[in-house]
């Protein structure tokens, strides 16, 4: 049976979150104690650790952070019990506004405003801070801490609000723990997508373009349409129609498909023309249900997919940008899936075992489907008011995967606002994990849309609706390769699959002669004709992780031959062009 566990809203946050937050609360102790003049913003658990934003009386320096830690972990061997008291809204309001904490303050009338009329507090010592929790009973439990940066970030991730100082950290049970985890970060720094993204110019980002836009140049391009041959090729196997869709639409679709009320705030604001409004758009869902109505269906025209290389585009908060992991440009091989219920199960699996593929395709060992499910006691406000078809629809996706064997966590409460969906997590060579692709269940915009076709016995039906993207986009995607292979892309995904290096001006024309004949067989290869030492050549091609590198001395030209040399490897082997081919046409190609 699949590996499952299913969790509530009380058991959400695991034993490391707990600690985590915990850590924070600690760090904003020790800040306080340092500059008691300091405001107070956030500091959550997150994926990797914890963060705790504050306003200084001055900025921080790097050389700060052993001091700030030093006293952390002073605070942490004295044992000290974490008290959580809760108290009227009203009372913690007034209290709040006779100190500096302007920010907690606002918190809590934001909270106020929201209904709310109750708040909860932590103290430690004397130390105290508003925070919904939970938190270890003694600040010992912590364990192994460790601070790691510095940033700025604006109060609640706008622009307009005052910029923060915000210091990341990471805390773990074991000091053993947090070794394994600082030496796997150091391995990260050489992987970072971001720097392995301009040493290899793969892409950019410019001030005049805009923030979480990137430019894709050549060779990211490169990388872009080999993916898309991929999925293509994929697709066209799994009987997916391709079709296009504009990159804005008329408020009334999103108003339509219920977009617009839950993820208003992460779209970019609307142009008003002819006094009708538009919206770029921020997903394909309306405009595939709109193609899918343009025409009669019949029950014989199902299971309908209908795939699309589009691009959306998202307000991520600027706080909240990382390259190409978290971009407001979101390129992907987005599809919609018209089935019957009788369909589904083939149909929902046909996808998880795509993803699958692919897995293996990369080389992707560890991974785990999140089986996000909705809370009953919030429909109507963050899910839609269909309390039988969440059951019903809920249980198709668990028999699915149960039946299927796929391994899988259930999450309460962290569905799409129109049915339960699978979020895949997966592990990078050097184990970080990722969140890579979808694959949702939407019972809500089929009926918004009025979306039927004709069953068996003649009458009208609402089709059910999987929405998958198992490439995720091509930006995360691209930054998760980079880190993956650190750099090294397998040959059929590698911009310049060889580059022809002669030892001397002299032998360019026979060097360049080489690159034709390889061009011509479907090849990315060039040559390098610098007037620079063989032993320059070789450094500069291994540092753009060039898969292979083709030695052309005198010998070479006397015996109509190349000397091949691998990346990562001292072999050379002596090859005339055919063999060399031959010898590209053994490597691994799922284009093929």
């Amino acid at each position: 049976m699949a590996k499952q566990h299913r969790t509530t809203k009380t058991d959400k946050h695991t034993r490391l979150a707990t600690i985590r937050h915990s850590a924070s609360h600690i760090l904003a102790m020790t800040i306080i104690q340092i500059f008691p003049e300091a405001k107070l913003g956030i500091g959550p658990a997150t994926e990797d650790g914890f963060y705790y934003d504050f306003e200084l009386p001055r900025p921080l320096i790097p050389e700060d952070l052993p001091i700030v830690e030093d006293k952390m972990r002073e605070l942490i061997i004295q044992d000290l019990p974490f008290e959580k008291t809760i108290v009227p809204i009203n009372e913690a309001i007034t209290k709040s506004q006779t100190t500096s904490q302007i920010y907690k303050t606002e918190l809590m009338k934001d909270l106020q405003k929201a209904g709310k009329t109750e708040v909860t507090f932590y103290k430690s010592g004397e130390f105290v801070d508003l925070c919904e929790g939970p938190h270890v009973k003694s600040v010992k439990e912590i364990g192994a801490i460790k601070l790691l940066s510095i940033a700025g970030a604006y109060w609640r991730g706008d622009e307009t609000n005052p910029q923060l100082t915000r210091i990341y950290g990471t805390a773990f049970a074991t000091q053993k723990e947090l070794d394994d985890y600082l030496a796997m970060l150091e391995e990260a720094k050489k992987r970072d997508h971001r720097k392995l993204g301009k040493d290899l110019e793969i892409f950019t980002f410019d001030d005049d373009v805009g923030p979480g836009l990137p430019l894709w140049l050549p060779n990211g391009t490169i990388l872009i349409e080999q993916l898309e041959k991929l999925a293509k090729k994929t697709e066209e196997e799994a009987g997916y129609l391709r079709v296009r869709t504009p990159h804005i639409a008329k408020e009334s679709l999103y108003l339509t498909s219920g977009h617009l009320p839950y993820y208003q705030d992460s779209m970019f604001p609307p142009m008003e023309l002819e006094g009708t409004r538009y919206y770029l758009k921020a997903m394909n869902c309306p405009h595939h249900h709109k193609i899918f109505a343009a025409i009669p269906r019949s029950y014989k025209d199902l299971p309908l997919r209908l795939a699309e290389y589009g691009t959306c585009y998202r307000w991520e908060k600027s706080g909240e940008l990382f390259g190409l992991m978290r971009a407001r440009m979101l390129s992907m091989n987005d599809a919609h899936i018209y089935c019957t219920p009788e369909q589904f199960a083939d149909e929902f699996l046909a996808v998880n075992q795509m993803y699958i593929k692919y897995f293996k395709l990369f080389g992707i060992k560890k991974y785990v489907m999140r089986f996000s499910t909705h809370d009953p006691a919030k429909l109507g406000e963050k899910y839609v008011n269909e309390p039988e078809l969440w059951k019903k629809t809920e249980e198709m996706v668990r028999q699915v995967l149960e039946n299927s064997k796929i391994p899988y966590i259930e999450m309460v409460d962290e569905a799409a606002f129109y049915g339960p969906k699978i979020d895949v997590q997966i592990w990078s060579a050097i184990g970080r994990e990722f969140s890579i692709a979808t694959n949702q269940v939407d019972f809500a915009q089929p009926k918004r849309f009025n979306l039927i076709y004709t069953n068996a016995a003649g009458q009208p039906e609402t089709p059910l609706c999987i929405h998958r993207a198992p490439l995720s986009t091509h930006e995360r995607l691209i930054g998760f390769l980079l880190e993956h292979y650190a750099g090294a892309l397998p040959f059929w995904l590698a911009p310049t699959q060889a580059i022809v290096l002669p030892i001397s001006d002299k032998l360019n024309t026979y060097a360049q002669s080489i690159v034709d004949q390889l061009v011509k067989k479907g090849y990315r290869v060039i040559s390098d004709n610098r007037d620079e030492s063989l032993g320059r050549k070789i450094r500069d091609a291994e540092l753009q992780k060039i898969p292979y590198m083709l030695v052309v001395g005198e010998k070479e030209v006397a015996a109509s031959t190349i000397t091949v040399r691998q990346l990562h490897t001292e072999e050379q082997l002596i090859k005339t062009i055919p063999d060399t081919i031959k010898l590209f046409r053994k490597q691994r190609s799922p284009l093929k």
